[in-house]
């Protein structure tokens, strides 16, 4: 099973879930938002081909499993 990086920023209390090799920079051509039914955002990151890159997730620890943003590799300078 292949590792999914996933990075956390607590104090904007933003997470993005990675769906690329960690070792290649993808930049994102296209972004489809989803707005869920309550609070917060979720933003779909499509490249140049059309496969997905990555997801961006607003409002993260109502939107995400715990043990996954514990996990998470911080970006704020709490978790640093």
């Amino acid at each position: 099973m292949a590792d999914v990086r996933v990075t956390y920023d607590k104090t904007a209390n933003a997470a993005y879930v990675y769906f690329t090799d960690p070792q290649v920079h993808v930049k994102s051509a296209h972004m489809y938002p989803c707005d869920p039914v309550d609070a917060g955002m979720i933003n779909l990151d499509f490249d140049e081909q059309g496969r997905l890159i990555g997801i961006e997730v607003l409002e993260a620890n109502s939107k995400l499993p715990k043990y996954l943003l514990q996990s998470a590799e911080r970006l704020d300078t709490e978790g640093a």
